[in-house]
């Protein structure tokens, strides 16, 4: 799902989970009859944290985060590239879009292909904002200092959308290219809001107390799918609320929500347990894929999910590695792009990987 891993963040997300515990690596070939959607699977970052890839709306690049210190940055900057022009050996550095000053996170492309929004902390200081002191919790930062603004390819900031007090990320893009879902705490709570394009006539969409976040359309841009967590208990809500006032969220229970862009016919969609994020919609609008590691035992092994709308036949998508997340689905409906620790040597590395999707 940004020190998070995105969603804020879920590049933590990856960060995060890759930290606690050593991996190995499994070659991509081995991956073939396992993972029977995904046809001509494709590495192309090798280093550092990868996470949160998102197509153009022509299917023909990508927009993501990383933190590869090869390539000159101390947290989560923002990069694109055209999909061809990714290396098999790790060789190619694609252009840094962000400004490289504090922590970044959310990328997406705007109608045209020709901007891209993100999230960004710079406004708050140029460096990296510190990682806060959780006391050994697995916890993520929402950092007030994020606001959303747009940058032209060569990272020439052209437009601010957000100018409220408080965190403001995790931004996505409608395919009728009309609207902008983001996740904001500027009603007191992480609640999903929907703004035009330009950033105007912001709207609040959900209203239940607990983090919902990491939102995308669906296909028809009608509706939304997202991640939310609901304490329920009086600890867990006194608990919610005290990690809120401290910027922190802890993302170890959540499951998978759908909601219509006016806010109404919320659903929650599947009842696994545990963390269950990263969501997106299949083309066909049946079906969602999402994280999951309700299965584990261990609690951090992560791998993609199927399951229909209605919350029936869930399916196991990946087997390789431990840890899968944050899968899209090109606009054309062909390829699946996706951030995983396979095949990273033993390092703690997660990197993007592309592949033909088949149904």
């Amino acid at each position: 799902m940004k020190l998070l891993i995105s969603t804020l963040i879920l590049s933590v997300t990856a960060s995060i989970a890759t930290a606690q515990h050593s991996s190995h690596s499994i070659p991509l070939a081995d991956t073939v009859t396992k993972e029977k959607h995904l046809k001509n699977l494709r590495q192309l970052t090798f280093g550092g944290d990868n996470a949160e890839a998102y197509f153009s709306f022509d299917s023909k690049a990508l927009t993501f985060q990383s933190n590869n210190a090869k390539w000159g940055v101390k947290c989560d900057q923002i990069f694109h590239s055209n999909i061809e022009s990714f290396s098999n050996n790790g060789s190619y550095q694609p252009p840094m879009l962000s400004t490289g000053q504090g922590r970044t996170t959310c990328s997406y492309f705007m109608p045209g292909n020709e901007t891209i929004l993100y999230a960004s902390t710079h406004l708050g200081g140029k460096e990296c904002p510190p990682t806060p002191e959780t006391s050994g919790a697995y916890l993520w930062p929402i950092y007030a200092d994020f606001d959303i603004f747009v940058a032209d390819k060569k990272g020439n900031i052209i437009k601010q959308l957000t100018h409220e007090k408080g965190y403001d990320a995790e931004a996505t893009v409608s395919p009728d290219g009309k609207s902008i879902v983001f996740t904001s705490t500027r009603s007191g709570d992480l609640e999903l809001w929907i703004m035009d394009i330009d950033g105007s006539n912001p709207r609040q969409i959900t209203f239940g107390l607990g983090y919902d976040g990491g939102a995308f359309f669906s296909p028809d841009s009608k509706k939304l799918v997202f991640r939310a967590s609901r304490p329920q208990t009086p600890e867990e809500i006194t608990k919610y609320k005290d990690y809120l006032s401290k910027n922190l969220v802890a993302p170890t229970n959540m499951e998978i929500y759908t909601v219509n862009v006016d806010g109404s016919d919320l659903k929650q969609v599947t009842h696994l347990g545990k963390a269950n994020w990263a969501p997106f919609y299949h083309p066909s609008q049946k079906k969602i894929i999402f994280s999951s590691n309700h299965h584990s035992t261990r609690g951090y092994d992560f791998q993609l999910y199927m399951i229909d709308i209605d919350g029936n036949n869930v399916e196991k998508i990946t087997n390789a590695s431990i840890f899968n997340a944050f899968p899209m689905f090109s606009p054309d409906g062909k390829k699946l792009v996706f951030s995983s620790n396979r095949n990273n040597g033993g390092t703690r590395d997660t990197n993007l990987f592309i592949a033909d999707w088949e149904d």
